[in-house]
């Protein structure tokens, strides 16, 4: 049996943006409120905070940032990954001497790889550093898919230690949970089927919708770790038309729309990404006023 990075909600902080770079500032208060929330565990620089957009300097800072402002209340995972694998070495080594807890690797992109590649990318990774890691297995934005035997591979690999399933498909969690059991955990990677991973044996969820109601999608874990799936099915429900609306549009276009909307502005998404149209904010703003958030 490995051991949890964390267990329960781990939030996929946005990156906060001004014009000479990251808003510090508003990085320190969103930070603070995730740890008044009692989340047990931040993402720092994955998609939701647009790794690809951030020079190795602007990424290395905020990693650091993060830890500082951290203090221990809360877990900080570094997003590391790479579809090359010796920048992401480079950036586990830098990322564990900055004082990250865990590491988080998204599958190579673009000039992708085979299976066998892939644990081979992997194993090469976790040779590289002390700190346990997550795997990130997101084929709609990558183009790779972490298969079951893959993933049952790469369990074999001590510092290795779960899998965020983001391919939203209930059945794939089953299979890896029933390959792999305590040797590689799961972790929703999608807000809208947390408590049906988690009433299967996933950990926990990587969280974009606790960026908004951080306190409510902790309870929404607790309650399923506690077993209380009828209340914790119910909070799904009640926070499903939201979770759409946060999905609107690529990630993180809707959410930093609604950081704004609760008054915590952190600046505009970084090109590619543009701002969201008028008509998917008019109803993330409606979605978010049902709920009273705003």
């Amino acid at each position: 049996m490995k051991k949890l990075i964390f267990e329960g909600t781990a939030t996929a902080m946005i990156t906060p943006f001004n014009e000479k770079g990251i808003d510090f500032d508003a990085f320190g208060k969103q930070i603070d409120l995730q740890i008044d929330a009692k989340i047990p565990a931040l993402v720092i620089c994955g998609t939701t905070g647009e790794a690809p957009t951030l020079d190795d300097d602007e990424h290395l800072e905020a990693i650091s940032f993060a830890v500082d402002r951290a203090k221990g209340k809360t877990k900080i995972i570094a997003g590391t990954g790479s579809n090359n694998t010796d920048h992401a070495i480079m950036m586990n080594k830098e990322a564990e001497k900055r004082g990250a807890d865990g590491l988080l690797w998204v599958t190579p992109y673009y000039n992708k790889t085979t299976q066998r590649g892939l644990v081979h990318h992997y194993e090469t990774l976790a040779a590289s550093t002390s700190l346990p890691a997550i795997i990130y297995n997101v084929p709609s934005r990558t183009g790779v898919d972490i298969l079951p035997e893959s993933a049952e591979a790469l369990s074999k690999t001590e510092n290795i230690v779960a899998i965020k399933e983001a391919t939203g498909n209930a059945a794939r969690a089953v299979e890896i949970i029933d390959r792999c059991g305590d040797e590689l955990y799961v972790y929703s990677g999608n807000d809208d089927i947390i408590v049906p991973l988690m009433s299967i044996g996933a950990k926990g969820v990587i969280s974009v919708l606790s960026n908004v109601v951080p306190a409510e999608t902790e309870k929404m874990c607790r309650l399923c770790l506690t077993g209380n799936y009828r209340e914790a099915g119910a909070m799904q429900v009640k926070y499903y038309a939201l979770i759409k609306a946060l999905f609107s549009e690529v990630n993180p276009i809707p959410v930093k729309a609604a950081m704004h909307l609760l008054g915590l502005d952190s600046g505009k998404v970084r090109l590619p990404l543009y701002e969201m149209e008028e008509k998917n904010l008019l109803k993330l703003k409606s979605e978010m006023e049902k709920l009273g958030l705003i």
